[in-house]
Order: C-alpha cells, then sequence, then structure tokens
C-alpha cells in the first residue's frame, strides 16, 4: 500500500511528493477551492499512484479533480499529465500554448527525454508519458484565469528556464506556483545562512535575459510565498530573488568562461566547472554536509544544468555565424 508524502503547506494548498528519483527532489502541488480540486505539476507518470493517493487520504476522489496544470513540459512536471487525466473524468489540462502540442502527442517529447536520460534511465525514473485527447486540453494564455470553486488563479507566461513555462498566481495566498522559475532549494541544503537557491539551466531553452524579466514580473506581484516544485513552500521571496538572479547570471557566465577556452573538451570541461560552482554554493550558504554528499544531492543537476549550458552555447555559436555571414550595408 503506498504512503505519499505530503503536507498542507498554505490554505488547502498541499505540497505532496513526487518521488523521482529520491524523497525531497520533485514535488507537484494539489490546491482546493470550492471543494474542487487542481494538481499544479504532476510528476511523472510513476508518480501518479502516490497523487490518487493523496486524494483519498483528503477525502477526495478523482473524480473531484477539474484542473491539471503543468508548469512546463519537462518531465518532472508534466511527465505523468496524461496517466492522471486517464484516472480523473472531469479534469481538464491547463498549458502554456508551446506546451500544448507535446502533451497532446508526447512523441517528441519521449525522444527528447530518452537522448537526455537513455531508454531504461527514462522508464525507470519516468515511466512512459501518456498522450492526451485534443478536447480535453486548454492553452493557457497570458494572463488566463481559472476558477477553481471561487478560487482564482491566473496563469503568467514566464519563459528564461523554458520557452514554454508559466507560473501560478494564488491571490487567496498571495503565493506563486513557480514550477523552476524560481529556482531549486533542496531541503537537504538549507545551511546556516538559509536555502541554497540556483537556478535550473535545463535543455533545451535556456535564456538568461528572458529570466530575469519573468522574475521582474513576479516580483511586481509582491509575492508572500513561492511554491517550489524543487522543493517545498519558500517565504519572503523579495529576500531571495537576488541570489537566483546571480545564479542565473554566473552559471552564463561560467559557460562563456568554459567556451573562451576552445572546443576541444568543452563539454567536459564544463561539467567539471558547473560542479565545482554547484557545489561551492552549498557551501557558501553553511551546508553542514560534507562536498561528496553536497555532490550527490545535486548529481542530476549538475549533469542538466551542464547539457543546458551547452545547448545555449550552441545555440549563440549558430546566431553569431548567421550574423557574421549575412551581407553588410550597401556602399554609400
Amino acid at each position: 500500500m503506498i504512503q505519499p508524502r505530503f503536507q498542507a503547506v498554505a490554505d488547502d494548498v498541499w505540497c505532496i511528493d513526487t518521488e523521482i528519483y529520491r524523497p525531497g527532489l520533485a514535488a507537484c502541488y494539489l490546491v482546493r477551492g470550492g471543494g474542487r480540486l487542481a494538481f499544479i505539476d504532476t510528476g511523472a507518470s510513476n508518480s501518479v499512484p502516490h497523487l490518487l493517493a493523496v486524494l483519498a487520504a483528503l477525502g477526495h476522489g478523482p473524480e473531484d479533480v477539474d484542473w491539471v496544470v503543468p508548469t512546463h513540459v519537462h518531465l518532472d512536471h508534466a511527465g505523468g499529465a496524461g496517466r492522471l487525466m486517464e484516472q480523473c473524468p472531469r479534469a481538464r489540462l491547463g498549458i502554456h500554448p508551446r506546451g500544448a502540442p507535446h502533451m497532446i502527442d508526447p512523441s517528441r517529447l519521449t525522444a527528447g527525454a530518452t537522448a537526455v536520460y537513455g531508454e531504461e534511465g527514462l522508464a525507470a525514473a519516468f515511466g512512459a508519458m501518456v498522450p492526451i485527447p485534443p478536447e480535453r486540453v486548454e492553452v493557457l494564455e497570458d494572463g488566463s484565469e481559472i476558477d477553481l470553486g471561487g478560487r482564482h488563479l491566473t496563469f503568467l507566461d514566464t519563459p528564461g528556464h523554458a520557452n514554454h513555462h508559466g507560473c501560478i498566481w494564488d491571490l487567496r495566498t498571495r503565493g506563486c506556483f513557480t514550477g523552476d522559475t524560481f529556482g531549486i532549494a533542496y531541503k537537504e541544503l538549507y545551511g546556516t545562512a538559509g536555502p541554497y537557491l540556483f537556478a535550473p539551466t535545463t535543455p533545451v531553452a535556456f535564456d538568461p535575459d528572458a529570466w530575469q524579466l519573468s522574475l521582474d514580473r513576479l516580483m511586481a506581484l509582491d509575492p508572500q510565498a513561492i511554491f517550489l516544485t524543487h522543493f517545498g513552500r519558500l517565504d519572503r521571496p523579495a529576500a531571495m530573488v537576488d541570489a537566483l538572479r546571480q545564479s542565473i547570471r554566473d552559471q552564463a557566465t561560467l559557460a562563456l568562461e568554459v567556451a573562451s577556452a576552445g572546443p576541444l573538451g568543452r563539454s567536459d570541461r564544463l561539467r567539471a566547472a558547473i560542479a565545482e560552482h554547484l557545489t561551492a554554493g552549498a557551501r557558501a550558504c553553511g551546508s553542514t554536509l560534507d562536498d561528496g554528499r553536497i555532490r550527490e544531492v545535486l548529481a542530476v543537476d549538475m549533469d542538466l544544468n551542464a547539457q543546458g549550458l551547452e545547448v545555449w552555447l550552441v545555440r549563440r555559436e549558430r546566431r553569431g555565424a548567421s550574423a557574421s555571414s549575412a551581407p553588410g550595408p550597401a556602399p554609400g
């Protein structure tokens, strides 16, 4: 029998551990309004039995779920959406316009994830994605509102981590469900200086400039709480946002410095540099863990951040080559 890990983190908001890789790595949230329910993020297909167990523990059933809203289509956030929708007959999927096609036909998403994780790794950690019928998918444009039994949730387009990313603003709590836009802060790495908050630069659409603008937009709402997928509730976000902004800048700068040393062995050098950078960041926050344990906690992120930064470098180089090959102005 499944014993789900979950806890109340706000007024009718529960944080659920989706059990991807290890406890405390990835969450999703269950929000209740007027007796109706919404899942924000879903974890992976393998996570869905845990989500259903939480419904039962709270005295609800799948028929009480009106909405499933992934913040974006990365598998730790949306991989379980199709399987969850199969179990929730009344639910609609709310999704960013760029993400909707991948929820209806997840074949390209699955192929991309297989390239990152490998076939066996994908199956073990995430399970198979299930397509969602188009008629059950509702595209959420910037500013779209979801009425959850009188509780209003607003969808905000927030590119930077991904170009198909949205955050969900909950006026009742003055809290925001931020997916990856407000970064990662694992409980194991909280130190004497507080949470270690860093930016996930996961493949394939890292955009540091757009990310900073998305943070501007979130902070203009004066949020009192941030609900992270990785992991849990953060209070006083205004006191932490500068650390996240610096993490975005630092990782982009580090990637450019590695690239300046030439193409030979660049990927390996970038992985090593990111591993040291993230480890040093945890130490600077006063983590009591030794370096080996810090690297164990951050192993997945070190790998994915390096991959994402490599993709970003390649994209920059292609844009540069395109610009340099364009014809100049006609002579005067």
